[in-house]
């Protein structure tokens, strides 16, 4: 009977455990214990990818201080207001009553970088443009009116500057030449009118060119640093809390961050603001040719034995080029020991320089490599239309402007329209547009390009007496 019983019982100990076995193995939902500890963490591991070094040792995101660069940079980043004037009607009746003229005030919204202690503020010129009053907010929330130097339309940089009533922080350029592909860097600004706001990333690549069928070659730092609205003009600064660029852009669908964004170099820039401040405006350095990046087709006409490069297709009369040798055929390899793998690279590294400047350039000429030193020469465009006044503008010969007393201006070569011939305006002096003086048909051209379509153009003009007179043009 004993026997039975112990029996009869391991068989239910073993119906059991094989019911609670199916039950965990079909019908209880699974579940995961999370101690207290790892609760507050993440439940799943973080691996990060390593940064090589030439030591052999290795360097990960963790093992990176981003705060020291964020405590350097974050105090000389400041919120830039612009307010500016437009015409525009409200409703029909006033645009048939008036003409379409009712004024409005307009406020946008960037972000700059203070660059010397005693307020010079640079930020993108798309940030200032079209502005009549500009307001600077610290990270300390103190505001201040700031005025206009200088702009430079084409890189889309201006200098403002603000009187504060302290020392200011600011941030020290960095070399961005120096500067590498997987390099950490931070980006400081002011998106969606979120002040002093960082984000981490790394140089994504470096020359690129956004327009590439546009004359106006491009150079941008490319960084996946999170850039929004209100980031333009902010801070790129490496880990060493240095200035290597000013962001400026971003290629989006949908107006805001994905993935891509792009910087103004810091040496670049340096040196167009060094230029506002010395003289007055943008001393563009040339070396002379025409050309382009390297392609295949090239490869197989001239028969080049390199794949990289920018390719000379012709070189002016009178040119740095000319002077130090170069020849149509030839492929610029390095500048000054800098690799030249594509023309932003070239136009990127010409543009931190200056005319008279002497750059050391490697040429391959039929698989024979030369150094020919170029001294720039400055870049000049003789004439340029304004088509809304219906003029055309030249640089004045030399002593022209000393019969007027002046010591800027463009001169009106020819009239354009046949209601601007009847005033007889060959000669006269154009001394200013919108309030700004002019001293080169450069200057005159950036202006006018930098303007918003349908907005009103002030001519200041200088008639053969002397006297200055004020023109408005739709």
């Amino acid at each position: 009977m004993m026997k039975r019983f112990l029996g009869l019982l391991v068989v239910a100990i073993l119906a059991g455990v094989m019911t609670l076995g199916a039950y965990k193995l079909f019908i209880e939902p699974e579940t995961v214990v999370i101690h207290e500890s790892e609760a507050k963490t993440s439940t799943i591991p973080v691996n990060y990818a390593s940064l090589n070094t030439t030591a052999g040792t290795t360097a990960s995101a963790a093992s990176i201080d981003f705060t020291i660069a964020a405590e350097k940079t974050v105090n000389a980043v400041v919120h830039v207001k612009q307010y500016g004037v437009t015409r525009a009607p409200r409703n029909l009746m006033e645009f048939f009553r008036n003409g379409g003229s009712q004024e409005r005030r307009i406020q946008g919204a960037g972000s700059g970088v203070i660059i010397t202690e005693d307020g010079y503020i640079v930020t993108n010129n798309h940030v200032i443009d079209g502005a009549t009053d500009l307001e600077v907010t610290l990270n300390n929330n103190k505001s201040y009116k700031a005025k206009v130097v200088g702009t430079a339309p084409q890189s889309d940089i201006a200098l403002i500057k603000i009187e504060a009533d302290q020392k200011l922080s600011y941030i020290p350029f960095g070399d961005s030449n120096s500067a590498k592909i997987g390099e950490w860097v931070l980006a400081v600004g002011n998106p969606f009118n979120l002040t002093s706001t960082v984000t981490a990333g790394i140089i994504s690549a470096k020359s690129r060119d956004l327009n590439e069928y546009d004359n106006n070659v491009q150079s941008f730092i490319q960084t996946d640093a999170a850039i929004n609205p209100g980031n333009s003009g902010g801070a790129l600064v490496n880990v060493k809390g240095e200035l290597i660029g000013i962001n400026t852009a971003i290629t989006s669908q949908t107006g805001s961050y994905v993935g891509y964004a792009f910087a103004v170099p810091s040496n670049n820039a340096k040196k167009i603001i060094d230029d506002i401040i010395e003289f007055g405006d943008v001393q563009r350095g040339i070396i002379g040719i025409t050309g382009g990046t390297i392609n295949p087709k090239a490869v197989e006409e001239y028969d080049i034995s390199t794949s990289q490069g920018v390719f000379v297709a012709s070189v002016a009369e009178d040119s740095g080029a000319k002077k130090a040798g170069l020849k149509e055929g030839d492929v610029i390899k390095e500048i000054d020991g800098l690799p030249i793998r594509k023309f932003a690279d070239l136009t990127g590294y010409v543009n931190s320089k200056r005319p008279n400047d002497v750059i050391n350039v490697r040429v391959l000429r039929k698989n024979q490599e030369l150094v020919l030193p170029v001294t720039l020469t400055k870049y000049e465009i003789q004439n340029y239309n304004l088509n809304d006044v219906g003029v055309e503008v030249v640089n004045p010969p030399k002593g022209y402007l000393k019969k007027f007393n002046l010591d800027h201006g463009v001169v009106i070569s020819k009239a354009l329209s046949s209601r601007m011939k009847r005033y007889n305006l060959e000669g006269l002096i154009i001394s200013e547009i919108d309030g700004k003086k002019v001293k080169s048909v450069l200057e005159v051209k950036e202006i006018i390009e930098s303007k918003y379509p349908n907005e009103d153009i002030t001519i200041s003009l200088i008639d053969r007496d002397g006297d200055k007179r004020e023109f408005v043009f739709q």
